[in-house]
C-alpha cells in the first residue's frame, strides 16, 4: 500500500467538510470522488470537472478507500 500518495493528496482537517478526508487544496471529499468514478466518470472526466483533482488525487482517493477497507477488515 503507497501511503506515500495518500498523505501527499488526502488530508483530514475538522475545520473543512467536518474532517471528512478531502482531496488537499478542495473541498472535494474522498468520497465524492469515489462516487464520481462509480458513476462511470473518469479520471479524466473529473479532472476537466475539477481542474485541481488529476489522476494522481484520484488514484490516491483509491488507495484511501482500499488502505481504509482493509483497516476495518483486519480488525474484525
Amino acid at each position: 500500500m503507497d501511503t506515500a500518495a495518500i498523505t501527499a493528496y488526502i488530508e483530514l482537517n475538522p475545520q473543512v467538510r467536518f474532517g471528512k478526508p478531502v482531496v488537499k487544496g478542495t473541498r472535494t471529499t474522498v468520497a465524492e470522488v469515489l462516487e464520481m468514478l462509480a458513476n462511470d466518470m473518469s479520471a479524466a472526466d473529473i479532472q476537466e470537472e475539477f481542474p485541481a483533482i488529476g489522476p494522481a488525487q484520484v488514484r490516491a482517493c483509491l488507495l484511501y478507500a482500499a488502505y481504509k477497507e482493509s483497516v476495518v477488515l483486519l480488525a474484525a
